[in-house]
């Protein structure tokens, strides 16, 4: 049983190559050898290098991993939908209103 391709839309390609850019450069810009990031992230270098070309079929966790050993830069993953605009409007036009408010009784 083989691996199955991951099939990305072209936009999403883009932004992994740009991210595995930006991994490479923030690698590089430390001045630090990939043997040195692969092992801090506890992965291969062939793994590091796809990462660095924004391969689709890399886990997300490598990337987080490799993202670390370069400096806690995984905690920029929080990023990700942090302001979920169109979730939070579809969200609002489903909600009821009510049409009186609730009876609430006075407790002594």
């Amino acid at each position: 049983m083989g691996k199955s391709k991951v099939v990305l839309l072209p936009q999403t390609e883009r932004i992994l190559e740009q991210m595995g850019d930006q991994i490479r450069l923030a690698r590089l810009r430390r001045n630090i050898s990939v043997e040195l990031v692969a092992e801090r992230a506890g992965i291969s270098r062939t793994t590091l290098w796809q990462i660095e070309k924004g391969s689709p079929s890399v886990a997300i966790g490598a990337y987080a991993a490799a993202l670390h050993a370069l400096g806690n830069m995984d905690s920029d993953l929080l990023l990700v939908a942090k302001d979920d605009e169109l979730g939070r409007q579809i969200q609002d036009m489903g909600l009821e209103t009510r049409k009186r408010v609730s009876k609430q009784k006075d407790w002594i």
